[in-house]
């Protein structure tokens, strides 16, 4: 992005503070003695313009001193609220605190940002720093997955507002990641409630998967936990469609063959209700490269 460079000698608040400063030494030194003229520009000389710390800033980063990068942006943001460079150092400073792992206050910063210029060029970068950083605090799926549905929400919004940026591909990468973990998520509860055999519990998670996030990798282990546990509480049609869409849309995969061993011991086979929510929802897979 190519910024206009505007010279400044400082703000007008930082000039009115030297003036202060400089009547009242005088009024001091009046009674004592005369002394010679006082540079009143050299007395606000430690506010630099915006350019130079916006340039020291990005030094800084570029050579890894991420504090020292980021005192320099916040300095734009006190002293140059309305300078051009101002919005440019609030964008990059969301940035630094990726870096610095503050994910929180790289929210913060990028949101506000997005508050104050949703319209600028850096607007989609904005955006995409705030789906990194909830993208970066996505545990395993054992854990809370809050931040795997918050890094879908924000990548989402990278993708439908700025579809001509470059980060779409990679947002759509990482919404593929965390949706397959939202569903892991789901999988690994699902299999809890199947080892206790509440199975109406675990249909009830398996089916979300199914029906949520159909071209994730977990809706193999899905429809063959469907056709267990259905065939587990002798709702042996829901069984035998389950294992039909496995079969149809994974017909190699060592799910579908342990699923269509299952059935044969009670001389069954796979056969599709078309009736059935398994089979509509079935409609939506795409197999195995999904």
């Amino acid at each position: 992005m190519t910024v206009k460079v505007r010279q400044q000698s400082g703000s007008s608040l930082a000039r009115s503070a030297a003036l202060g400063l400089l009547v009242a030494v005088a009024g001091v030194a009046a009674g004592c003695q005369t002394e010679p003229d006082i540079d009143i520009t050299a007395l606000a000389s430690d506010i630099d313009p915006p350019d130079v710390l916006y340039n020291q800033g990005l030094a800084n980063l570029q050579g890894g001193r991420l504090t020292e990068a980021a005192r320099k942006f916040e300095a734009i943001d006190r002293q140059h609220p309305y300078s051009e460079f101002a919005r440019r150092a609030l964008v990059m400073n969301a940035f630094v605190k990726y870096r610095q792992g503050d994910y929180d206050e790289a929210v913060n910063g990028a949101s506000r940002y997005l508050s104050l210029y949703p319209g600028d060029q850096d607007a989609a970068y904005a955006q995409y720093i705030i789906g990194l950083s909830y993208f970066r605090q996505i545990r395993d799926v054992t854990q809370d997955q809050r931040d795997s549905a918050r890094a879908i929400q924000a990548m989402q919004a990278v993708v439908d507002r700025y579809p001509d940026s470059e980060y779409v591909e990679d947002a759509q990468a990482k919404i593929r990641f965390a949706r397959d973990q939202l569903a892991g998520k789901e999988m690994q509860v699902g299999r809890y409630y199947l080892e206790r055999r509440e199975y109406v519990a675990a249909i009830n998670r398996f089916r979300n998967v199914v029906e949520r996030y159909p071209n994730t990798r977990q809706v193999e282990e899905a429809l063959a936990r469907l056709v267990e546990a259905n065939y587990a509480l002798g709702l042996t049609d829901e069984a035998q469609t389950a294992a039909a869409v496995l079969g149809h849309n994974y017909p190699d995969s060592q799910w579908y063959a342990d699923s269509y061993a299952l059935l044969q011991t009670g001389g069954l086979q796979p056969r599709e209700n078309t009736g059935s929510w398994i089979s509509r929802a079935g409609a939506a897979l795409i197999g195995p490269d999904a």
